[in-house]
């Protein structure tokens, strides 16, 4: 069975009704956000997602609330994961069909953490189709490969209060309030230099290609996203109007 048709049974069953998507000022809102580890796609997610009152659609909180529903594919999903394997894109992609299926992405998704590769996205322009809500823009969070880095391996956790800081950035009279108060900055194990390192360069190698699929389909857009996070913001709010 191809996707296409694999699509088409799943989603009309699914759906079942008409699905449109029209935001504030009747602009629609559908968007993919692309940008390495750090790059503030969560950050500026939810943001958006507030303001535009449409819903941040994350891989990891769509498989774990699938699963806990107990829907159709979510429960493909969970025999998947409990057999300790990873779900295939087949399944993720059953998932999403279901999630913006709900009422509260009516007005419109943000895509955050799929697709992460150029066939996901071509599965997931097909299933976009398939739904006759196909994408608006792709938005690049860009940041400079240094900035990454430290952003990363800065980040610190307040051992008394669990206040999140970084090394690198955070003004140092927050730094030196912790250790005043008796407190230590505290480093996730996973956050070192080289693991860091890696992680990026497996963003490089599967996912910036998704950024020349995008520009071949003219839906890409790039914002720098160094600077406060008011100032990303306002950046992409400025994008996404253009």
């Amino acid at each position: 069975m191809t996707l296409k048709s694999f699509l088409g049974s799943v989603l009309r069953p699914v759906l079942g009704w008409a699905f449109f998507d029209v935001t504030r000022e009747n602009e629609s809102m559908r968007i993919v956000l692309l940008g390495a580890p750090g790059s503030g796609k969560g950050t500026q997610a939810k943001k958006l997602m507030a303001d535009r009152n449409i819903p941040q659609v994350s891989t990891g909180d769509m498989l774990r609330e699938a699963v806990a529903s107990g829907t159709r594919f979510g429960l493909k999903a969970k025999s998947v994961m409990d057999a300790g394997n990873l779900v295939p894109d087949e399944v993720v992609l059953g998932i999403i069909s279901e999630r913006l299926a709900q009422a509260d992405a009516e007005n419109g998704f943000i895509l955050d953490g799929f697709p992460r590769t150029t066939q996901q996205a071509i599965d997931l322009e097909e299933l976009l189709d398939e739904m006759e809500t196909p994408l608006d823009t792709a938005v690049l969070m860009d940041v400079d490969f240094d900035i990454l880095v430290k952003r990363l391996t800065g980040r610190r956790t307040c051992s008394r209060t669990g206040k999140l800081l970084n090394v690198y950035f955070s003004p140092q009279e927050e730094l030196d309030a912790v250790t005043a108060a008796g407190g230590e900055l505290v480093q996730r194990e996973d956050d070192n230099e080289a693991t860091i390192r890696n992680r990026l360069d497996v963003y490089r190698e599967n996912t910036e290609p998704l950024i020349d699929f995008y520009r071949k389909r003219r839906k890409l857009v790039k914002i720098d996203a160094e600077g406060s996070i008011d100032e990303v913001y306002e950046r992409l709010l400025e994008a996404l109007s253009s």
